[in-house]
């Protein structure tokens, strides 16, 4: 039985859907049909019933899938643990991670990572959606802030500064602001419509806990940044985005002599994944990319 043909099968069944499949795993909707045709013709029984909405496992299906998940769990920690043993990473290394810190954590890195690794390729998605590391396709996801408890495992990367930023024509309208305080007095823009501390710490260290009552919510930093810097108003950046806009004069940083908020930045995989050295030498590569 081809292992491929059993992955396409996992990955189907997981989905219930031949479409949803093709988009999880990159691979065209033709060849996992073929892939699921092969295997029925090798057991000599469907294992999918087409329903109105959705497929439906047949008894041979379910039984299956049972084993397959079995096998394709043996086959990945045989994989990292030969990589483990080698020092080799080799192969494919897929990454999820929101597209911001895609395009500003990850995406900076790549090019050095690749040249120092030249048997591995990289498949990054970039996508504002937590994956299931259990069920997809995803060797690991870089996730911000706080973890919650579950099965995987998480590997701290660092920490980011959160930037209260603006541009210079609304400062110019407006006024700086001068303390934590004064913000109350300005057009704040958000992440979230639910209510919110922004925090700050002085030359003291006592901490400073604003109330924020904003008024446009703009989940994606990319898009906010892209609305203060046209003169929207105040919004918290992460550094990576907001440093590039500062330095070009496109954005100031409001309060510099306050220390600002920061968030905890994760490599998130899966525990089958733990001795892949793809993985190791990805988040190694990340954390100094992040701390250089």
């Amino acid at each position: 039985m081809n292992s491929d043909d059993l992955g396409s099968f996992l990955r189907i069944a997981e989905t219930m859907s031949l479409s949803a499949a093709s988009r999880v795993t990159g691979t065209p909707k033709s060849s996992l049909s073929r892939a699921l045709s092969r295997l029925e013709r090798e057991i000599g029984a469907k294992l999918f019933e087409r329903g109105a909405h959705a497929l439906r496992l047949t008894e041979a299906g379910r039984i299956l899938l049972i084993h397959a998940r079995r096998v394709m769990d043996d086959l990945n920690e045989a994989a990292a643990a030969l990589d483990g043993v080698t020092g080799q990473p080799r192969g494919v290394l897929k990454i999820s991670a929101a597209t911001t810190f895609a395009i500003g954590l990850v995406a900076p890195m790549l090019p050095h990572f690749l040249r120092e690794y030249p048997d591995l390729r990289v498949h990054l998605e970039a996508e504002n959606r937590v994956v299931d590391l259990a069920r997809e396709d995803v060797d690991m996801a870089i996730r911000i802030g706080a973890m919650p408890d579950s099965d995987l495992i998480a590997s701290k990367l660092g920490r980011i500064e959160l930037w209260p930023c603006s541009s210079p024509a609304y400062l110019l309208e407006r006024g700086r602001p001068q303390t934590p305080h004064d913000l109350a007095d300005h057009e704040l823009l958000g992440w979230t419509d639910q209510p919110s501390i922004w925090r700050f710490k002085d030359s003291a260290g006592c901490e400073h806990r604003i109330p924020v009552a904003v008024r446009s919510v703009i989940p994606e930093p990319a898009v906010l940044q892209v609305v203060l810097e046209s003169g929207g108003g105040v919004g918290r950046l992460p550094a990576f985005l907001a440093n590039p806009s500062t330095e070009k004069g496109r954005l100031v940083r409001l309060l510099p002599d306050y220390e600002a908020e920061t968030v905890e930045v994760h490599a998130v995989y899966a525990a089958h994944r733990s001795l892949s050295s793809k993985v190791r030498v990805f988040i190694d590569a990340l954390r100094a990319h992040m701390t250089g």
